[in-house]
């Protein structure tokens, strides 16, 4: 008897169809050679991401369909960190892809560098549901993972992008008006907050100053003993 023919689920047919989606909106701003670096290329990481690929700490896991840990290179000299996924990261278990995705590709590649050649994760690492602000208590559980995410790969900088995210590692109440366009310290590590892409897609005017903040990371980049 003939094996029957073994069909793709419908999670992977939507998975597939958001990878899609995403090369597409990459190449709508011309980004033609975007490659991915997955957790696995560094063992500690690799373990780090076996160790929370499945987790139960918190009631995001009821709703999410991929723990979204992060991407590219994990001896990056500069780290990019945002708040969550959203449903495309969440549908592909990548961090910053579709519109907001291709913007920061530009973002980084603007300052000279290769959007593989940093590291991109979130504070949190399952999807909210609508996207909603996430609670203390998930703060509070996902937290960690990004701190050892941090220490493996001992960036030279971080660029928190978001009020969010900028509150969480600087611990403060502070308004993004207030941070940006600063240097600060996370446990050694230069940081320097500046808006969100999400932001910069809805608010025009923000671009500016974003782009100073990363003028700023490239200087103190370039000044880093690396």
């Amino acid at each position: 008897m003939g094996e029957r023919p073994v069909d793709l689920d419908v999670e992977t047919n939507e998975t597939l169809e958001a990878v899609r989606t995403f090369v597409e909106a990459q190449a709508e701003f011309g980004l033609t050679e975007f490659r991915l670096a997955r957790a696995d290329a560094d063992a500690p990481l690799a373990d780090l991401y076996e160790s929370i690929r499945d987790c139960r700490m918190c009631g995001l896991c009821e709703n999410r369909r991929n723990v979204v840990f992060g991407s590219g290179n994990p001896d990056a000299d500069l780290m990019f960190i945002g708040e969550a996924p959203g449903a495309e990261e969440d549908r592909t278990g990548l961090p910053f892809v579709g519109a907001a995705g291709a913007l920061l590709t530009r973002m980084i590649e603007a300052i000279g560098f290769q959007r593989d050649e940093v590291y991109i994760a979130n504070v949190i690492k399952c999807r909210p549901p609508g996207n909603r602000d996430p609670k203390p208590e998930e703060v509070g559980t996902c937290k960690p993972f990004l701190e050892r995410q941090i220490e493996y790969i001992q960036p030279v900088a971080i660029c928190a992008l978001g009020l969010f995210a900028a509150r969480t590692l600087l611990g403060t109440d502070e308004p993004m008006g207030s941070l940006r366009g600063r240097l600060f310290s996370y446990r050694g590590i230069h940081l320097i907050p500046t808006y969100h892409p999400a932001a910069l897609l809805r608010n025009r005017h923000w671009k500016r100053p974003a782009w100073e903040d990363l003028q700023l990371l490239r200087r103190v980049y370039d000044n880093a003993d690396c």
